[in-house]
């Protein structure tokens, strides 16, 4: 009996050893947007940041299809026309690519976080589910299978009129980095790349690098309550360049005049800011630091 009993604690020992491992987050998968009228971002997404309108995508979580605009074919920018008040947030949720879904959503179960009780496949034919992170974004976890809307175009709608062809990181309000922590770095393993802010003692920008990938998600700390306006500079997504000026004369040339012209921030980065009709914000980005970043250390392991 106690043989029997020690097998039985063992394979329990394992079988929990098992359901405890996070399957792997290798990178950004997407970021969806509300949007008062789809025609004129299109004029946006398509016309000055130059992708493709790839197909329609829909999800339970969101009204109606969503338009597809392709980064690469990992990574896109969704649209939803469904924008119906001014002071509504535009960010519907950011996405993550994993390997295994429903490994995933185990593990997150076993850390007490609410996730649905299976994964089969969405609407698009890719396994994912959402999380709420403690901020109230939606967090989206997508596991790209053969057959999806997504695998059968790859290859496909990559415009050579794009600005990029990555997303470095997408940013999300964030009222107290310690919670926010407590689900990105505790729980899913994202490691710090960088943080600071214009005073220099108090973080207003704090970067969370994926933990089997190189894109990050960063805190945009704000405690008091924005405007939509400063919701759309918050809840934004970067795209990567080697050549922000480049990229300034580009958009000039397609009839867009960015708000003010490249210049390199706090962390030392180029960076260039464009904007959708409601506010949301593109950002372009230098990935390497020219300058020495203020306030920390930039801990990015990339190599360029």
């Amino acid at each position: 009996m106690w043989l029997r009993a020690s097998c039985w604690l063992a394979v329990a020992v394992t079988f929990s050893a098992q359901a405890a491992q996070r399957p792997r987050i290798v990178g950004i998968a997407n970021i969806a947007v509300k949007v008062d009228n789809l025609d004129e971002a299109r004029k946006f997404y398509s016309g000055v940041v130059g992708m493709a309108e790839a197909f329609k995508t829909s999800y339970t979580t969101v009204t109606g299809d969503l338009a597809c605009f392709k980064v690469n074919d990992r990574q896109y920018v969704e649209v939803s026309p469904t924008l119906k008040s001014e002071t509504e947030d535009r960010l519907i949720r950011i996405g993550f690519e994993t390997g295994d879904a429903r490994g995933l959503r185990d593990y997150l179960a076993s850390k007490g976080v609410q996730v649905p009780v299976t994964v089969g496949k969405d609407a698009n034919g890719n396994r994912s589910f959402e999380v709420t992170d403690p901020d109230g974004h939606s967090v989206q976890f997508v596991e790209y299978l053969p057959g999806s809307i997504h695998s059968r175009n790859f290859g496909k709608y990559l415009s050579d009129k794009r600005l990029s062809d990555h997303i470095l990181h997408v940013g999300v309000r964030v009222v107290d980095p310690a919670k926010a922590d407590g689900l990105y770095k505790d729980i899913l393993g994202f490691r710090l790349q960088w943080k600071g802010g214009r005073r220099g003692d108090r973080p207003e920008w704090i970067s969370m690098m994926v933990p089997d990938g190189y894109d990050w998600v960063e805190y945009m700390v704000a405690e008091t309550t924005p405007s939509p306006r400063e919701l759309g500079v918050l809840n934004h997504y970067a795209l990567d360049t080697l050549d922000v000026q480049k990229v300034y004369r580009t958009v000039v040339e397609r009839g867009y005049k960015p708000p003010s012209e490249p210049a390199i921030a706090v962390d030392g980065r180029w960076l260039l800011q464009l904007y959708d009709a409601n506010y949301t914000r593109t950002e372009i980005m230098i990935r390497k630091p020219v300058r020495t970043p203020c306030c920390s250390p930039n801990l990015d392991d990339f190599k360029q």
